[in-house]
């Protein structure tokens, strides 16, 4: 599968500030490349060098096979952005506003079709000063998908959705991919990464820190924590794990939760004796995330 986008030794400085300080990473055709990290990380400065706004300091990049600072309009007819904030025109309605982006695009997708695909039927001649916080975020994304794009930049998408919209949008997502559109989506929703993305790149201090997918990002055998309560847990056999005891509570912290679970069941079987509240936990996304992160440290300036 090819290369929709490839960045190689990505710099970018401003000033005294290093926004991005050798970046190498690819988003293949027909993925969603979740890039992660806190405030002042450099996602935001990154994306822009993608999209074509801002010229890097260094290094190679390539973005549906073209240098995108020098694209042009063949470029920008075939990427679709959803940007954090927008400057739209209050005074038209969602239709006329669709209309207005659309007339843009070499081809556009229909009008209809995006008003239903974002969910503002009922808005669809209102105009856009009367629309709440979410249902402008939903427009935004209607904008975004207006020219068809083959690559689609999604900045922190569902920011002021309620659950249901935000559900809805992700199924959109999803729909998108199977129709082979490529993805590179930021967000600070962790579960939203984690049900959308098939990689993941955390960046902190303008340098790459983690990738992999939802489910290796943390390594590939995660810590998974196991616990219970026991009457006497000094009775307990050596397992060979990381063991923490709390008054009757025991947790385990282990790479290998099944064998861990199959002698500690053996021996409380074998006994008689009930592992109370029994439960496993694997790390969630947002779990590994906040140790990555905390790990590497932090960034003041915001970039």
């Amino acid at each position: 599968m090819s290369s929709v986008i490839t960045v190689n030794d990505l710099a970018k400085r401003y000033g005294t500030v290093v926004a991005l300080d050798g970046v190498s990473f690819s988003v293949r055709e027909g993925e969603v490349l979740a890039l992660l990290g806190p405030n002042g990380a450099g996602k935001t400065t990154a994306v822009e060098i993608l999209e074509g706004y801002r010229r890097a300091d260094r290094g190679e990049i390539e973005v549906l096979g073209c240098d995108p600072a020098s694209g042009g309009r063949e470029f920008r007819d075939r990427i679709g952005i959803v940007l954090q904030e927008t400057g739209i025109e209050t005074v038209l309605t969602v239709r006329e506003t669709i209309d207005l982006y659309g007339a843009a695009y070499t081809r556009r997708r229909s009008r209809d079709e995006l008003v239903s695909l974002v969910g503002l039927e009922e808005k669809a001649d209102a105009r856009i000063k009367t629309l709440s916080g979410g249902q402008r975020r939903r427009l935004d994304l209607a904008l975004g998908l207006v020219g068809d794009p083959d690559l689609i930049f999604l900045d922190e998408p569902t920011t002021g959705f309620d659950p249901a919209a935000r559900r809805k949008s992700w199924k959109l997502v999803e729909g998108l991919t199977d129709l082979g559109k490529t993805i590179l989506l930021t967000t600070h929703y962790l579960d939203e990464a984690q049900h959308l993305a098939d990689r993941i790149v955390v960046l902190n201090r303008g340098k790459i820190v983690a990738e992999g997918t939802p489910e290796t990002l943390g390594g590939a055998r995660p810590v998974t924590t196991v616990r219970f309560s026991v009457p006497e847990p000094g009775d307990l056999p050596s397992l060979g794990e990381t063991r923490e005891v709390a008054g009757q509570v025991v947790t385990y912290r282990t790479a290998d939760p099944t064998a861990l679970l199959y002698r500690l069941t053996g021996w409380a079987t074998g006994r008689g004796v009930e592992l109370a509240g029994l439960e496993v936990t694997r790390p969630s996304l947002e779990d590994v995330y906040l140790e990555i992160v905390g790990e590497a440290g932090s960034q003041e300036e915001p970039v």
